[in-house]
């Protein structure tokens, strides 16, 4: 595979999940350096270990994305081991519960928020100053089809992922200056334990019908793979991407089309 990013240091957030884990081993393959995070450090290291075995390079980091000092702590690590940050994945968050609106508890939806959105204010916060002083990044955040439309029953999910668009936009805009460019993704359903928990949420004694009736809702009549997701976000933090800043990119199969 080519070196896209060799010499390249890339922090990702939530390194353990489906999506996180895809992403660090397709980056570290493709010559990066890269800074794992996520609040599972057993599963985290088993991920750096397998990168290491591989050949690659990488470090793990056990931390919470919405402490503002344990983000900060991350970033200082990656900076004290590579010397510089090149790619930010912004990549944790959490589904939150499914149901109606008067039920919804105050707890979870703020739980949400706070991974979804304050996890990926900091994670920029701290890492945009440190790419602006070596002249430039990429950050490509996490959203979903749910930040483009509404999604019954999950209104606090919904409303982080809409607001992870307007930080992208935002940061976008005032950093393309400093040739940092920040871009958001929307996967929709996708195979791994998200969805397998959103469906058992949707409907508990037959969460079979529900997958049934959401890949038949997308024109290409799949989930998505974690490889689909990543080879868009490995493209956007790319040189081949360098004229695309503030883009919000659906990864659906036609679903909102």
């Amino acid at each position: 595979m080519t070196k896209r990013f060799a010499d390249k240091v890339v922090i990702i957030t939530g390194a353990a999940g489906d999506i996180g884990r895809a992403a660090v081993f397709r980056f570290a393959t493709e010559g990066a350096r890269v800074v794992a995070v996520d609040l599972d450090e057993a599963l985290l290291q088993a991920v750096i270990e397998q990168v290491g075995k591989d050949g690659g390079v990488g470090i793990a980091i056990a931390a919470d994305v919405t402490q503002e000092q344990q983000v900060k702590h991350f970033v200082d690590a990656a900076i004290a081991a590579y010397g510089r940050i090149d790619i930010l994945f912004n990549n944790a968050g959490i589904e939150g519960d499914s149901c109606g609106i008067g039920d919804y508890s105050i707890d979870t939806f703020d739980q949400v928020m706070a991974v979804n959105v304050r996890g990926v204010f900091l994670a920029m916060k701290y890492t945009v100053p440190e790419m602006t002083k070596t002249g430039g990044g990429s950050v490509i955040n996490t959203s979903s089809v749910a930040g483009i439309s509404g999604a019954a029953g999950f209104s606090a999910y919904s409303a982080s992922k809409h607001a992870v668009i307007g930080l992208t936009k935002s940061v976008a805009k005032q950093h393309g200056a400093d040739n940092i460019r920040v871009n958001a993704i929307c996967p929709s359903a996708m195979t791994g334990k998200m969805m397998d928990s959103i469906e058992e949420k949707i409907q508990p004694h037959n969460h079979g019908a529900v997958a049934d009736a959401l890949r038949e809702s997308i024109p290409l009549k799949r989930y998505a793979t974690a490889s689909d997701i990543v080879s868009t976000v490995a493209f956007l933090a790319s040189d081949e991407a360098s004229f695309i800043n503030g883009a919000v990119y659906t990864i659906d199969g036609g679903l909102t089309a």
